[in-house]
């Protein structure tokens, strides 16, 4: 990848093999500090932004015909990821990108309550600090924490309450898993919303979202898998249980019947991200043997306008 001129344009659903392709391959050359999983685009895409025109909130750049950049803006309506090939990191096209990725968030933003536009970044990547610093970003938090566990070790059985049963979704869950991730995550879905903005958007594999199915035929807890088959790395995410289910081990037992499918699947690390305040996720993690890689930073900026109806920007890293 040079650093030749790039073309930007709004992204379409077929373009998601080809940006998880990208970002896999970036992984493997320049290693995961600065890099989701490949999982982490499609949930980003498709859930959290659900409901907005998508095609309007991701952008891809392009040198030619191979991928060189990709943002996703007004996730959760305030924040933005950047991800571009190592050969832009710490560039003026990055910087342009980031504050690109700043104001097409911005103009998510609700007109009253906290404006702030924020972003997360890798504690280990000093590149993208610094030029968030430059651009008028602060740090403000530690927001994640990201953890990995070795498949060859051994993996215990999944036990779950007598009636209860451990297996793959599939389409006709979308019901019962609708209700699942809204009460999880106070999200919201209705079942039509689930099916077709996420079990039939591209990525989505029923039979890698791992749910735990109570005798009535609820779901009580569920698991959602993704394969980086270059990096041989399998992701978690998102992980929930129902509020009506909850302490009673079903989260331990679907995940792990998913490091059991992740192993046979031929991956040989699984990794699962978690708020680094999320106390009762950090025990089910660590009790499963997976150990924290890195922390993610947020960075944040405000999104209110200056008296004349701009934002100011500080200079690209090249002009100073």
């Amino acid at each position: 990848m040079t650093r030749g001129i790039l073309t930007p344009r709004p992204y379409a659903d077929d373009d998601l093999p080809r940006l998880q392709h990208a970002l896999a391959g970036w992984r493997r050359e320049a290693g995961a500090c600065g890099y989701c999983h490949l999982g982490d685009l499609a949930h980003r895409i498709y859930e959290e932004l659900r409901g907005r025109p998508v095609a309007e909130l991701v952008t891809v750049w392009e040198s030619g015909s191979t991928v060189a950049a990709f943002a996703v803006c007004g996730r959760f309506g305030t924040s933005f990821d950047v991800f571009t090939s190592p050969a832009l990191r710490g560039t003026d096209q990055e910087f342009e990108m980031l504050r690109t990725a700043y104001e097409t968030t911005r103009r998510q933003l609700p007109e009253t309550g906290d404006r702030w536009v924020v972003t997360d970044v890798f504690g280990c990547d000093d590149i993208r600090s610094d030029l968030l610093v430059r651009l008028g970003f602060e740090r403000y938090r530690t927001w994640d924490h990201v953890t990995e566990r070795g498949l060859a070790e051994p993996i215990d059985r999944p036990a779950v309450p007598d009636g209860f049963q451990v297996r793959s979704a599939t389409l006709d869950d979308h019901e019962q898993l609708a209700a699942a991730h809204s009460s999880a995550f106070d999200a919201h879905w209705t079942p039509t919303a689930y099916r077709d903005q996420v079990m039939l958007r591209p990525g989505y594999h029923p039979d890698r979202e791992i749910v735990t199915v109570a005798p009535d035929g609820r779901v009580g807890a569920f698991a959602v898998t993704w394969l980086d088959e270059l990096n041989s790395v399998g992701l978690f995410e998102p992980v929930g249980t129902h509020r009506d289910f909850q302490r009673r081990g079903l989260a331990r037992a679907t995940m792990l019947h998913g490091l059991h499918e992740l192993r046979r699947l031929g991956m040989a690390t699984a990794t699962v991200t978690y708020d680094a305040t999320n106390l009762a996720a950090a025990r089910l993690y660590s009790g499963l043997g997976f150990t924290r890689r890195y922390e993610t930073l947020g960075f944040r900026r405000s999104g209110v306008r200056g008296p004349h109806g701009g934002s100011a920007v500080r200079a690209s890293p090249d002009a100073r």
